[in-house]
């Protein structure tokens, strides 16, 4: 009987809907809509809708209560924040959000909200701009596991292990800020320390460098790199110790992070990835169908990596000798420079230092003020890189248009022809990244802040977004990037804050296991020397 109802059921379905005598349900109404006003703009936030089916949201504003209202946001806005760059302040708005369906529903619009935009002193519009770029790694994250998601507007399942790592920082910046809850923070990191535990796919204890965020097999980033990727692993490990050392309450649930964090921790086998052979290099990369057929080595050259070797020679449980800092990690004519460029010496690095985020990842948790190892001091060579890469883009010996004193900044960011690691010299391709000169903050902050400064008011809606200042933009070529990559947002936020309190090096220099292993290698302390040019600046 039940199964013949079933039937008669699906067919009056079928013929109701010939006859267009069903109508399917609309998304439900979008709730929970708050405005908050911010230089020059109005930033809105409502509760993600619940479901499938829903695949956007339409963002509309009117001057008054009762309308008219016009769309302001794109056909299909895709995450639950918007960012109305209004270019004026004491501004008035009204906003009404609805959902979008898979069959090109609308919902009913939602509660009508009113904002205002205001002015804001340099460290209010500081923690505004880190406001919105933590947005990226909590209401962009991926709904399963809680990871970064690779880019925006792509919302796929691809997460990025690399960027979470610099997620679970931005995380703490936003517990500092207020951005968001303590215990709200804290049961997200624990969501994503469970899934990299539990479903995460890892390669003698490393993680790839992209994961399924649904189901946490491995994505693979190229033909041979289809396993463990050791430096992205370095970069969640930074983040991972961090949360560790922040959350330190007796509670459930960050007990649980501290136990998580240590376990995956431990589990890395750093010491499996030195060179078969030399035993002195770490090599990037471990397949499990082609095993080190990649055989790239870490090393050799000043780049992102050096927090690798500084997490592999800490380890608990894998460790490898301290030497091999100095005989994979610097073991190359290349790493020592010595000379000037603009008037700043540079210790080590590539001619005029490369792209800026050699200076940022490593040094996202790892605090190099005050120490150096035989080769520099840190904090001295990154500010002096970055004084380069400034002074590179006034010298502007490529002519890009747009180029001056408060437009610089060249890293590895979107491009108009595709990415691109952006640097002075023949990688110079007039894109300007502004994660390049933020992040810069703690050792420029005058020259950083003022390009920050810039970027905003000049540039406005075209170059920020819902979750802050869009990847990248080229000048010369009127192009601006349409989304995000995490592990430029990243950065933003942390180094930000390392200018402004220290809170992200303080916690990760407090782990037990860091100054063991400096000491091993041979870091001391140093005072950071004062910017002191060797001939004056180019004008050329």
């Amino acid at each position: 009987m039940r199964c013949d109802f079933l039937k008669f059921s699906f067919v009056a379905l079928i013929i109701l809907l010939a006859c267009g005598r069903v109508v399917l349900a609309e998304p439900a109404v979008v709730g929970g809509v708050v405005s908050s006003g911010h230089e020059k703009r109005i930033d809105l936030r409502w509760s993600a809708s619940e479901g499938r089916d829903v695949v956007g949201y339409r963002v509309y504003r009117a001057e008054e209560s009762g309308g008219p209202f016009t769309q302001i946001s794109p056909d299909n806005h895709k995450v639950a924040v918007y960012s109305d760059f209004l270019g004026v302040n004491k501004q008035w708005r009204y906003y009404r959000i609805t959902a979008l369906d898979r069959r090109g529903g609308e919902s009913a619009p939602s509660a009508t909200v009113l904002g205002r935009s205001r002015a804001m002193t340099d460290e209010q519009l500081l923690a505004s701009v880190q406001e919105a770029t933590f947005r990226y790694f909590w209401d962009w994250a991926h709904p399963v596991s809680g990871m970064a998601r690779e880019r925006y507007p792509t919302r796929g399942n691809t997460v990025t292990t690399g960027g979470t790592g610099f997620g679970l920082m931005a995380i703490i910046v936003g517990v500092e800020r207020k951005f968001v809850a303590r215990e709200a923070a804290a049961w997200r990191v624990r969501k994503m320390l469970t899934f990299l535990e539990e479903k995460a796919q890892r390669h003698h204890g490393a993680w790839p460098h992209w994961l399924n965020g649904a189901t946490g097999a491995t994505v693979p980033f190229s033909k041979f790199d289809d396993g463990a990727d050791l430096v992205e692993t370095s970069f969640l490990v930074q983040g991972m110790l961090t949360a560790r050392q922040y959350f330190n309450r007796s509670d459930p649930v960050e007990t649980d992070i501290r136990k998580r964090a240590t376990r995956l921790w431990r589990g890395v086998e750093w010491d499996w990835f030195l060179r078969k052979g030399d035993k002195k290099v770490l090599l990037w990369h471990w397949s499990p169908k082609y095993g080190f057929k990649k055989n790239m080595g870490i090393g050799g050259a000043f780049n992102e990596c050096m927090i690798t070797y500084l997490l592999a020679t800490a380890s608990p449980s894998h460790p490898i000798p301290a030497e091999c800092y100095h005989s994979g990690w610097a073991g190359s004519k290349r790493y020592v420079n010595g000379k000037s460029y603009y008037g700043y010496r540079q210790p080590v690095g590539r001619p005029m230092g490369g792209p800026l985020f050699f200076t940022h990842y490593s040094y996202l948790g790892f605090d190099p003020r005050g120490k150096r190892d035989k080769y520099c001091n840190y904090f001295v060579n990154n500010r002096n890189i970055t004084l380069i890469n400034r002074a590179y883009c006034i010298a502007n010996p490529q002519k890009h248009k747009g180029y001056g004193p408060n437009v610089w900044g060249l890293t590895a960011s979107m491009a108009p022809d595709g990415y691109n690691a952006n640097a002075p010299g023949r990688r110079d391709t007039g894109t300007i990244t502004p994660t390049a000169c933020i992040s810069a903050m703690p050792y420029t902050p005058k020259e950083s802040l003022a390009a920050m400064k810039h970027l905003y008011h000049t540039y406005g809606g075209k170059l920020w977004g819902p979750m802050g200042f869009r990847d990248s933009f080229n000048p010369g070529r009127d192009w601006f990037a349409r989304g995000y990559l995490a592990i430029d947002q990243g950065p933003i936020v942390v180094m930000i804050e390392n200018y402004r309190s220290g809170v992200p090096w303080k916690m990760f220099m407090s782990s037990p296991e860091i100054a063991p292993a400096l000491k091993a290698i041979g870091f001391k302390p140093a005072p950071d020397t004062p910017i002191k040019r060797t001939v004056p600046p180019s004008k050329k």
